[in-house]
């Protein structure tokens, strides 16, 4: 909660304000020192993509060649991992979970899903991946079974609540006297976790599990390929994040929305009211506030993306105000309009969402309006694939520059700059974890 003070601070507020933004101007229209040898001008009218990049992120060779701890003879017990959430929530909490089974010399027990009304699913993990490759990927960083032994089958695994612990959580310390105790327990990996901190056997395992051992299911690999194959080429994938329940989270309020928008905004809503005032400008400029199609279009435009790109829409159902995207860029696409009704209908929440991730790690470029836990996975697996072309949208940088006043023209350069910036240096491109900085 933000407590304000009851004191006329108005009079400093807008001093402090116009200071920042003053400073903040004088940033974005100031040389930086690395573009000296790699900067593209905005009259060159080159897209982003043709921007030299100085640094790249690459996976670590301790991971990929490295030779692995042996696993112990003995398992100290069995842990099956729940997952919540949508699907690159779920992945992640595998992926740590696979780690933390790793650092606690534990036996995978297949995950289990949640079935989650509110994400509109059904699938299990055997619904979406291929189980069989799992296990064979997974062999030598750490153990997995599909069935548990019958003296453990008939009992109830010991739950041990780590997803809302404060701080930094210790495995070791906190889960393994249950582990050892219980021999089979279910956990939730906590967000909180440090894994620069695991040994390197955990952190291989952790990686291993991410970028080499999820493949889906030969049917849903069928779809995404065939999904992928009628995409027109070349083509961009486009992460937006514009539905009623991502706007009503977020607390923003915005103008010019149509009646049915407002609608679906107010419905989603709930306990959560919109920020007002000083403290909404204040939220909506720490990028708080989901970027609208037509605020994409202009970041677009602004990076020289063409018109007349191709671009498929990873999203979800019931985006809003897509005209304001629709409306300059014309060859839009989305996964219900080249699938046949009968598959789009026939799938849930997870198994459209690995198609959406399928395409995205193999699109020629791929921008996201977010950076949610899709955007994270998608940006790192592109990196272990070598597809660099890939950038999140500023949200905060936006927000600020459309707070100044800006003409259109200084606006369009001041997105360019901050834009490019990123991905020149690679910003946001990979998780640290498994990838390492690779300087050009």
């Amino acid at each position: 909660m933000i407590h304000v003070a009851a004191v006329p601070v108005k009079p400093l507020f807008v001093v402090l304000v116009a200071t920042l933004s003053l400073l903040l101007l004088v940033s974005l229209f100031s040389p930086r020192p690395f573009f000296s040898q790699s900067s593209v001008s905005l009259s060159d009218k080159v897209d982003i993509w043709s921007v030299k990049r100085v640094m790249e992120w690459r996976p670590c060779k301790w991971w990929l060649q490295g030779h692995l701890t042996a696993l112990p003879a003995e398992s100290n017990g069995f842990i099956r991992i729940d997952c919540y959430g949508g699907l690159n929530q779920m992945r992640r909490d595998l992926c740590d979970g696979i780690g933390v089974a790793r650092l606690l010399n534990a036996t995978i027990v297949l995950p289990k899903f949640e079935v989650a009304a509110y994400w509109n699913e059904s699938s299990g993990f055997a619904d979406v991946f291929d189980v069989d490759y799992f296990i064979q990927q997974m062999d030598g960083f750490v153990r997995v079974v599909k069935e548990l032994p019958s003296e453990i089958s008939s009992k109830q695994p010991f739950h041990v609540d780590c997803s809302k612990r404060k701080g930094q959580f210790d495995y070791v310390e906190s889960v393994l006297p249950s582990l050892l105790q219980h021999h089979y327990i279910t956990i939730t990996p906590a967000m909180s976790q440090r894994r620069d901190r695991y040994p390197k056997y955990a952190k291989a395992a952790y990686c291993q599990a991410c970028y080499n051992a999820l493949r889906l299911t030969r049917s849903l690999e069928k779809k995404a390929s065939d999904l992928l194959e009628a995409i027109p080429k070349p083509f961009l994938s486009l992460h937006l994040r514009f539905e009623p329940d991502m706007v009503a989270y977020s607390q923003c309020e915005y103008a010019g929305l149509s009646a049915e928008s407002i609608k679906a905004i107010e419905a989603a809503r709930g306990d959560k009211k919109p920020w007002t005032g000083e403290l909404a400008h204040l939220w909506r400029n720490r990028g708080k506030c989901p970027l609208t199609p037509n605020e994409t279009a202009l970041i677009l435009q602004a990076l020289h993306i063409p018109q007349n790109t191709n671009i498929y829409l990873a999203a979800g159902d019931g985006i809003m105000e897509l005209e304001g995207l629709t409306s300059v860029y014309k060859n839009v696409v989305a996964k219900s309009a080249i699938m046949s009704r009968e598959d789009f209908a026939s799938m849930h929440g997870n198994t459209k969402a690995a198609l959406d991730y399928h395409v995205s790690i193999n699109s020629d470029s791929y921008i996201a309006t977010y950076f949610g836990n899709m955007d994270k996975m998608v940006a790192a697996m592109r990196a272990f694939k070598g597809l660099h072309k890939t950038l999140f949208l500023s949200r905060r940088d936006f927000a600020n520059l459309t707070s100044m006043g800006l003409t259109r023209e200084d606006l369009i350069q001041a997105l360019w700059k901050v834009h490019v910036h990123d991905f020149v240096m690679g910003i946001g491109s990979a998780l640290p974890d498994c990838f390492c900085e690779f300087k050009l």
